[in-house]
């Protein structure tokens, strides 16, 4: 509804309040119009209360009119103007990210929940250009490699957690992201991936998800050949399985644009339970890797080495050498595992080095799919393969093996990855001691990672990361308010970010910063809750259902913290010195 868009950038914008406002279900409790005398909202009334000591007047027989409860309104709404308090040290969760080709220093940041950033120095600072749309949610951003004021972003994210907020279709800008265009397709709710065709900027595939929650919807791999003003569903399920059937990854072949690589992935989510590809088909074996060497004319599927009964898939093309795809594969095939196991019985990463016809594969790797699922080949060495999950993995052996190391310091879960093709450094001499080792692998420099915690910076091919954390965005699952004087301090809790405690306002000319921020327990954070008898009194929520109370106490700009575990449950309310916790089971 739109009170609720309204409020969304507030809550995901590093807590932007406006003011001192009512919880938001009392705002929204209160906007509903009554559906029967009884349910009319209270009055509040127009005296003051008599002094101590004194008898109040009596009642002159007749009621004073009372004064009404102001409604929720959009005018109301549009009139609030809110301010950023913070934290602002992390960067929410990053879903994609797109390098302009012809200027490295701009590049576009999506988020899960957040909108479009777009830097023009090299990620020193961030413009927010997609605020003014309704949908925040970001599954896809592509740049014409003809023409770089052409933007695609597919809104709705396409990484699969019960948190993943939904889009409203394909957007597209011609000036760089100063305007944007609803071009269709606002059903297809989630958009994993945009092509843009290499020659023609006006050709674009996207390859929609659809919904997660219900079946229907636009699903499938659609196709424009004029900028968007018309759509054409180019590979889908048959029916039924279309229904709960999309496409989660397309590619383009960049030596020819008539080649084109989609993947086909089920899935369906219930507040309880997530189910994907055959256990979303009844059994069936829908999904998997289809080629078209036609524009999309027509379609195969590729079998030659790749495993059947097959969940989400992201895929990867060589630029030095097109005829080398690459696919992280989840499989069902000899049972369906665990989220948590990194390994799969008969998934993992597959290589092809003759346009998909025959496949090898490579690793077992496929850790937890429906939340990562990418893989990226170096476009000047097709030897360096990156595979994304809870850390960056990396491999020089075309996928063999796979190690993590140079990750260090990043924030887990990597969601999204970009390489700046030409940045590979000329070779140097080997030293004398160093004649008898292996030559290091000429890979391409600059590449950024997108994570959980924001957008990461490497120019030495990942071997050092800088923290590009001035995108002012996070994803607060919960706030809280207290009554502490001068200044009401908010909690809440982020996705994958911490619990979090800070002030509405400060005496500084300064204002609010970082440091007058404290961190509480947690890696997901959730609900927090302020005990009413103790201000420094905290009790967090984290995952797991694991409750924590932390004491802190801040003395002038320090503040120490003390945390300790209560349980291993969820959902606290705090009442005088009474805690309750609700679970679902």
């Amino acid at each position: 509804m739109n009170a609720s868009l309204a409020f969304c950038r507030a809550l995901l914008l590093s807590i932007c309040v406006a003011g001192l406002l009512p919880a938001q279900e009392d705002l929204l409790r209160r906007a509903e119009p009554p559906t029967s005398p009884s349910a009319a909202p209270e009055s509040v009334s127009s005296q003051t209360a008599p002094p101590a000591g004194t008898t109040p007047p009596m009642s002159s027989g007749t009621s004073s009119p009372q004064p009404t409860v102001p409604q929720l309104t959009d005018v109301l709404l549009k009139n609030l103007k809110a301010r950023a308090i913070g934290p602002a040290v992390m960067g929410g969760r990053i879903s994609d990210i797109a390098i302009d080709p012809r200027n490295p220093f701009v590049f576009y940041v999506g988020l899960g929940h957040g909108g479009v950033f777009k830097t023009s120095d090299n990620g020193v600072s961030f413009d927010p250009i997609f605020d003014k749309q309704p949908a925040l949610s970001i599954g896809a951003i592509a740049i014409a490699p003809s023409d770089s004021d052409a933007i695609w972003v597919g809104t709705g994210e396409a990484n699969d957690r019960n948190s993943s907020g939904w889009g409203n279709g394909v957007y597209r800008s011609n000036d760089g992201g100063e305007n944007w265009q609803n071009v269709g397709l606002k059903d297809s709710r989630a958009i994993g991936r945009i092509v843009v065709d290499p020659r023609k900027p006006e050709v674009a595939y996207v390859a929609a998800s659809g919904h997660l929650w219900v079946d229907g919807g636009e699903r499938g791999l659609f196709k424009t050949t004029d900028g968007g003003k018309t759509w054409k569903l180019i590979l889908q399920a048959p029916s039924p399985h279309n229904a709960r059937t999309g496409c989660c990854d397309v590619l383009i072949d960049p030596s020819n644009s008539e080649i084109v690589y989609a993947a086909l992935y089920a899935r369906q989510r219930t507040p309880w339970s997530f189910f994907s590809g055959p256990d979303a088909t009844n059994g069936e074996d829908i999904g998997g890797i289809f080629k078209s060497t036609n524009g999309g004319g027509s379609w195969k599927k590729l079998a030659g080495g790749l495993p059947s009964q097959t969940g989400r898939i992201g895929l990867a093309i060589s630029a030095s050498n097109p005829k080398i795809v690459m696919a992280v594969v989840q499989s069902y095939e000899g049972g369906s595992g665990q989220l948590t196991d990194l390994r799969s019985k008969s998934g993992g990463v597959f290589r092809s080095e003759d346009g998909g016809e025959k496949w090898t594969r490579t690793s077992a790797i496929d850790p937890r799919p429906f939340y990562f699922s990418q893989i990226r080949i170096d476009p000047a060495n097709d030897q360096r393969v990156y595979l994304l999950a809870f850390a960056l993995l990396v491999s020089d052996d075309a996928g063999k093996n796979f190690r993590e190391d140079l990750s260090e310091k990043v924030h887990p879960d990597c969601h999204a990855f970009a390489i700046q093709p030409g940045t590979v450094p000329p070779p140097k001499p080997p030293k004398p001691e160093d004649k008898n080792k292996p030559p290091k692998p000429l890979v391409c420099q600059r590449v950024l990672l997108g994570t959980d915690g924001g957008v990461y910076q490497s120019f030495a091919g990942g071997k050092g990361w800088n923290h590009l954390n001035s995108i002012p965005a996070g994803e607060f699952y919960r706030i809280t308010l207290d009554d502490a004087k001068p200044y009401f301090r908010i909690a809440g809790g982020l996705q994958d970010n911490e619990n979090w405690v800070g002030p509405s306002a400060v005496q500084s000319k300064e204002g609010i910063r970082n440091s007058d921020w404290t961190a509480l327990a947690g890696g997901d954070g959730f609900y927090v809750v302020f005990d009413p008898n103790d201000r420094d009194t905290f009790y967090a929520e984290s995952q797991q259902g694991e409750v924590h109370r932390s004491k802190v106490k801040c003395t002038g700009s320090i503040c120490a913290m003390a945390s300790s575990a209560v349980c291993d449950q969820s959902r606290l309310k705090a009442r005088r010195a009474i805690g309750f916790i609700g679970t679902r089971r």
